[in-house]
């Protein structure tokens, strides 16, 4: 077993990594209190012994097209039919869309209960279910409604992981190899040297290794958010190739391209833009490319945008202050910086 603690004062919690203990969860919730469910229509088939620990259980559909509105009104009202109160809790199970959706809820339902994420794909255990980001999508873009609102506890088994399509796999890698390209940023965490471990790594090495790789992608995760709750500042590194993604990501309708696949696209165009700035050199280009493209990251990149369309895209991101897109840009080997100077014309060129 492996635990990090996010430290944030008297919203800290622990993320607990262990290989086989998803039989044995129903020991964390302690039968004093009341517990609602969420979960998706595919966990639900492959699960039905872990859904029936739960008198209360509420069924979404899986997919980011899922992650909208409608959703998250069903979920809200089926607690409310249910009759949830403010010492019950809320159990995300699931990959990144039901954690978030079930973040959100139990963020504004009678403003505000406990929540426990169970991730069940790599994206999720890596990424989504750390940090408190909860939300959903709008027609205008990706994740514009939301709140941050940490769980209690997280709980990690990557056995689990054996359930997943290799797309799947491959979609949570995007975030993987994202830290490496980001780690010297988290100052605290300096022994990992993420980039060269998994340049080393092997595929069929994968599977074997992904306690370790989970655990690394938590620890520099768990280490910006304890700095930077709130994404004033340190945390917006963990957004790299994630301007660039959630346009690809709304421009598609949700329904092309994977997380995963889109920040792998977007990491491409800033690597590109870096280099075409000379913020890095050709040698750190061409090993970065390399690392992508070494786990069968990007998917169908051949495509053609709107490029004033993107740019309007780019422009509705989180992150956009005083109308000026900000762009986290890679400037060495494991370090990016923010920037919101660059010229449109040259964002265009990379599109």
């Amino acid at each position: 077993m492996k635990k990090i603690n996010v430290n944030l004062k008297d919203r800290s919690y622990e993320i607990i990594i262990q290989k086989g203990f998803f039989t044995d969860l129903d020991k964390y919730f302690p039968q004093k209190r009341k517990y609602f469910l969420i979960t998706n229509d595919n966990l639900e088939k492959l699960f039905p012994d872990f859904l029936s620990l739960f008198e209360n259980r509420i069924i979404i559909k899986d997919g980011e097209e899922y992650k909208n509105f409608e959703t998250y009104r069903f979920v809200i009202e089926e607690l409310l039919k249910k009759k949830i109160e403010r010492k019950d809790c809320i159990v995300a199970f699931g990959g990144g869309v039901t954690g978030d959706i079930a973040g959100f809820a139990a963020a504004t339902v009678l403003r505000g209960v406990d929540f426990i994420q169970i991730p069940t794909t790599l994206l999720a255990q890596v990424d989504s279910s750390v940090g408190g980001k909860t939300g959903i999508n709008t027609n205008e873009g990706k994740n514009l409604l939301g709140a941050f609102y940490q769980p209690k506890i997280v709980l990690i088994d990557t056995d689990i992981l054996s359930f997943l399509p290799d797309k799947q796999i491959k979609t949570g890698l995007g975030e993987v190899v994202k830290y490496a390209f980001i780690e010297k940023n988290c100052s605290d965490i300096k022994e990992f040297y993420l980039f060269d471990y998994l340049s080393k790594l092997n595929d069929y090495e994968l599977f074997e290794k992904f306690d370790e790789i989970v655990f690394k992608s938590c620890s520099l995760k768990a280490s910006v958010v304890s700095i930077d709750e709130k994404e004033s500042g340190l945390r917006a590194v963990l957004n790299f190739g994630h301007t660039f993604a959630h346009a690809i990501e709304t421009i598609t309708n949700y329904n092309k391209f994977t997380h995963g696949e889109a920040v792998a696209m977007g990491m491409k165009r800033a690597f590109q833009l870096s280099l075409n700035l000379k913020l890095i050199d050709k040698n750190y280009y061409d090993a970065s490319i390399s690392l992508i493209n070494k786990f069968n990251l990007l998917a169908d990149d051949n495509l053609s945008f709107n490029k004033d369309e993107f740019i309007d895209l780019m422009k509705q991101d989180k992150k956009v202050l005083n109308s000026k897109i900000r762009l986290v840009l890679p400037v060495c080997k494991g370090e990016v910086k923010i920037f919101d100077d660059i010229n449109e014309e040259e964002i265009k060129k990379v599109i």
